[in-house]
């Protein structure tokens, strides 16, 4: 596939694309005895046939070279009332033992930390890794599913978090 090179500046991308309203979530997997964490608005269902979703990891994240070795990960999709957890997971940087400590957790079925005020979660088994430039495309069959809470989404929109 050959792409072709016009110049687009990227703080105009960024700006275009962040009209595009997404949902928030903090994808985790687990590596040995370590929990890994990292804020996400990739998140896409793919296909139902077999159940596939997709997110993608940015290449020089510490979190990225975890999820490839560990091979499962789990979504927790937040609630509005969870957007100091968004914004602390988005921090690069942060000491990995007891980062989950400050919000109540629990393991999922694959093992993976799923958080327990999240309005959706789903574990999944990397199936795929895709180049995407800077990010890796990782794909997942889906191997669970929940909704452990109720409640308004967490929203971001351009540069700034909000809810329903």
């Amino acid at each position: 596939m050959h792409f072709i090179e016009r110049h687009v500046d990227p703080g105009a991308y960024r700006k275009v694309v962040g009209r595009f309203a997404t949902g928030v979530a903090i994808v985790t997997t687990r590596l040995g005895d370590v929990d890994h964490a990292m804020t996400i608005n990739s998140f896409t269902s793919v296909s139902l046939d077999p159940l596939l979703v997709l997110f993608c990891a940015e290449k020089v994240a510490r979190f990225h070279d975890a999820v490839m070795e560990a091979g499962v990960w789990g979504v927790s999709v937040l609630p509005a009332s969870m957007e100091d957890a968004s914004r602390f997971f988005a921090h690069r940087g942060r000491p990995l033992n007891g980062q989950l400590a400050r919000w109540p957790h629990h393991q999922g079925e694959s093992g993976v930390a799923l958080f327990d005020e999240a309005i959706a979660t789903v574990e999944c088994a990397t199936t795929a890794v895709h180049d995407g430039g800077d990010h890796s495309i990782v794909v997942g069959a889906v191997t669970a599913l929940g909704t452990p809470a109720d409640g308004a989404p967490l929203l971001y929109h351009e540069g700034r978090y909000k809810s329903l």
